[in-house]
């Protein structure tokens, strides 16, 4: 058994699709492929695929990580030549690379996400400039998610503004991505008064923990 470690982006096409919707088009890409994929043992044998840390509906990204188990001997050479013509058009091949089967799972490993926001209205660039002074000068930022309070603005690495994307300003969010605490780039909109409807969010980079 060997098991690959593929870093892809996820772009307009699949915008809408769940983590869980991308997992079975990863299944199926490979079926039709013919690859040798790996499943699990017991009455119902899942796929052996992991996804890092699935994007929420609406966001693009240029930095996702699934891992792929193969039952026989393949070298990353072949993948990179055969996975780009089985995979749908909304997923992009940017990595392949094998990894030792005793090593963790990405999600154990993972650190920060960076984020592109690109703001589809004309906000003013001192006022921008004063929402995110008020947020990075807060101690805390108390929210609630799924009917629980925590703590945003730990989970708040760096806050900025970056150039602007033609007419539209852009902001650069580096969050946490730990397990049980991870920065959401639409929850720092909202403590900015910023609607995240009216806007393009992107992933542009992933952070693991070193082993």
């Amino acid at each position: 058994m060997r098991r690959f470690r593929i870093k892809y982006a996820k772009v307009e096409a699949l915008k809408y699709t769940s983590g869980l919707e991308v997992q079975k088009i990863w299944e199926r890409s490979l079926r039709r492929g013919h690859f040798p994929i790996a499943y699990s043992q017991g009455f119902h044998p899942q796929a052996r695929l992991n996804q890092a840390a699935p994007l929420p509906l609406g966001f693009t990204s240029t930095s996702e990580w699934i891992d792929i188990w193969f039952l026989d001997e393949i070298s990353p050479e072949s993948l990179s030549f055969s996975l780009p013509g089985v995979v749908p058009s909304g997923i992009e091949i940017l990595a392949i690379d094998e990894i030792p089967l005793s090593q963790s799972t990405m999600q154990n490993k993972m650190d920060t996400s960076i984020y592109r926001v690109v703001l589809l209205e004309q906000y003013d660039k001192e006022w921008l400039k004063t929402r995110v002074e008020q947020v990075l000068n807060k101690e805390s930022i108390i929210r609630i998610r799924r009917q629980k309070e925590y703590d945003l603005r730990p989970l708040i690495e760096s806050l900025s503004i970056g150039d602007y994307d033609k007419d539209w300003p852009v902001l650069w969010m580096k969050l946490a991505a730990r397990p049980g605490a991870t920065g959401r780039p639409e929850e720092v909109m909202l403590e900015m008064g910023i609607d995240p409807l009216e806007s393009r969010i992107e992933k542009t980079e992933t952070f693991f923990l070193q082993e």
